[in-house]
């Protein structure tokens, strides 16, 4: 599949679930010596054109503002892809959480922690906390800010960022929010 409609796929299957909002959040994949990502103020339901940023060249001005953080994922992961996205229950766990850890099966099973790290959006300080983060794990939250999921594919990104949500609602209901 062509890398437009692979991010386009993903991105409508996240504002479908109600994972992003309005141009909320970002995508990228590892490509060549460098990775495609979205732009910033972009759609994810309908990103439009890819930006190329290449290893430590500098960063095109038209790309996300989270292009920082993306790099630094790449840099020190094997992850391939990563997707960025502000789901309402996983924020606000993140708000009054140093980590979430499930207790649905799917949770359990595929992400059994889920660190939460703070950092400025677009900050060096973020982009440290949750590429280091990703070292260990597939899906971290920022504090009042949202996920960041990582893996072999975009698929695999979403996924992991709709299981984080899944399991932060499912702690909500129970009343363990706290």
């Amino acid at each position: 599949m062509v890398p437009e409609q692979e991010f386009r796929r993903i991105g409508v299957r996240l504002r479908e679930e109600g994972l992003v909002g309005a141009n909320f959040g970002n995508m990228s994949i590892r490509s060549g010596d460098g990775f495609l990502i979205t732009r910033t103020g972009s759609y994810l339901d309908d990103p439009g054109p890819l930006v190329f940023v290449r290893g430590d060249c500098p960063v095109p001005p038209e790309v996300s503002s989270e292009s920082l953080l993306h790099r630094e994922v790449y840099r020190i992961t094997p992850h391939d892809a990563v997707v960025h996205a502000h789901p309402p229950c996983s924020v606000a766990l993140s708000l009054i959480r140093d980590e979430v850890v499930p207790v649905d099966s799917e949770g359990e099973m595929f992400c059994p922690r889920i660190p939460v790290v703070g950092g400025k959006p677009g900050s060096r300080e973020m982009a440290g906390n949750v590429a280091s983060a990703l070292r260990h794990g597939k899906a971290v939250l920022v504090r009042g800010h949202g996920t960041f999921a990582a893996g072999r594919s975009l698929d695999e990104a979403y996924v992991l960022t709709s299981l984080a949500e899944h399991s932060c609602r499912v702690l909500w209901m129970l009343g363990l929010s706290e």
